[in-house]
Formats: structure tokens, sequence, C-alpha cells
């Protein structure tokens, strides 16, 4: 029963915010338009529900050539791909906002496990695998308030000369995965409530704890 709700509560939730940010994403995809490469959207296939691909939109942020410049598929701070917005749009988060499109359409849900690409899913132990999409993947997550500062710890590892690939498939995907089985097993109406203000509350206090404060049994990020 869960599961409808959710969905209900999705549709409602983000068709409401697509309509009252409106006043904010068409200036927004002007100023897209007219700076950068002139391109508005990124989209990008991603592993999503029972591990079916689907696309994912995004404000686009970096060059559209970015994939196959240095750097690759991993982004670090002050990446040089990124676009004259798109700093600014990443650090606010603002970028992800189009992918209330896709949980409109279903392809997503409001919370759940961030939706990755497939070499990064196939960088998530076998275990982690089978059971990580087996509720939709989300705008935002358990995942993404711990690990808010993703692009400023890869940084740090690349400075240090270390394999930023490794760091991911040994460090980060393993425990993304951990806290993502918790999730699941602890998924409801209040949990996600807290998720979303936990959200907007790091954007604001990116240092802050609070989702240890408020989930006393919530694995330990070990780095």
């Amino acid at each position: 029963m869960y599961k409808l709700f959710k969905r209900l509560c999705d549709i409602i939730v983000s068709g409401v915010a697509l309509l009252i940010l409106a006043p904010l994403l068409i200036p927004i995809m002007i100023g897209l338009k007219l700076t950068g490469e002139g391109y508005i959207w990124y989209k990008q296939e991603r592993v999503g529900y029972k591990n079916k691909p689907f696309l994912i939109w995004k404000f686009a942020t970096m060059l559209k050539d970015s994939p196959n410049m240095a750097g690759g598929i991993m982004t670090t701070k002050k990446d040089p791909r990124i676009t004259p917005m798109g700093g600014f749009l990443r650090k606010s988060k603002i970028n992800e906002l189009p992918q209330l499109i896709n949980i409109f359409k279903g392809d997503m849900s409001v919370v759940g496990p961030r939706p990755v690409m497939q070499k990064s899913f196939d960088a998530y132990p076998e275990d982690v695998k089978q059971v990580i999409y087996n509720v939709k993947p989300g705008l935002t997550g358990i995942g993404s308030v711990i690990f808010r500062d993703e692009e400023e710890l890869i940084t740090e590892v690349k400075n240090r000369g270390e394999d930023t690939w490794a760091f991911y498939a040994n460090k980060i995907y393993p425990f993304k995965g951990q806290v993502e089985q918790w999730y699941q097993k602890n998924e409801s109406f209040m949990v996600d409530v807290k998720l979303i203000l936990a959200t907007a509350w790091v954007i604001l206090n990116p240092t802050s704890e609070i989702v240890y404060s408020w989930f006393k049994d919530l694995p330990r990020r070990p780095f």
C-alpha cells in the first residue's frame, strides 16, 4: 500500500513543484541558452527501477563532449569542463530539478537511491546490484545526503594522486549500498519527509550531521 501512496505523493509533489518553480526554471533555461554551448537539457541513460534503463533529465552544466575529455565521467570541484552557469547550478542542486519531470512520468520518486550510469552500477558489489533498485531511484535519498560533498571528496583523492575510480569502486559504492539497504528496511512516509528536510538542510549547512541525529541506527560513513 505504501508504494501506491508514495506514487500518488510523487505525482502531486512533482506536478505542483513544476508549476511553482516555473518562474525560476524559465530564466535558467534562457540563461543556459545564452551561455556556454547554448544547450539547456542534459539527458543520459541511467539504471533505474528493477535495474531497467531510463533517460534522466538535468540542466546542462558541463560541455557536451565532457565524457570524452580528461576526467571522463568523474567530476571534480572547479572542473574546467563545467559551463559558466554550471558551477552555481551544481552547488545549489538546481541542475537536478528537471528530474521532477522523471518523477511525474514515473521513472523516479522524490526519495530513493540515486540512479547511476551502467559503468557505475557495475562497480556495486553483486549483493547490492540485486536489491538497490527494488525501489525507484530518487531525486534525493540517504546516499545523496551523506555524500553531498562527493565532488570535494573526489577532488581530494585526485590531488593525492590516487585512482579516483578505484576509490569509488572500493570505498564509496560499497558504503552507498549499505545505506540504501538501510533505507529499504526503514522506508516510510516519515523517513521520506525527514530525508527531504535533511536534503534542504545540508545544502545550507554542508557539514551538518543531522541524519545521524535523526537516524540512530544508520551506518556511519567510514571516511
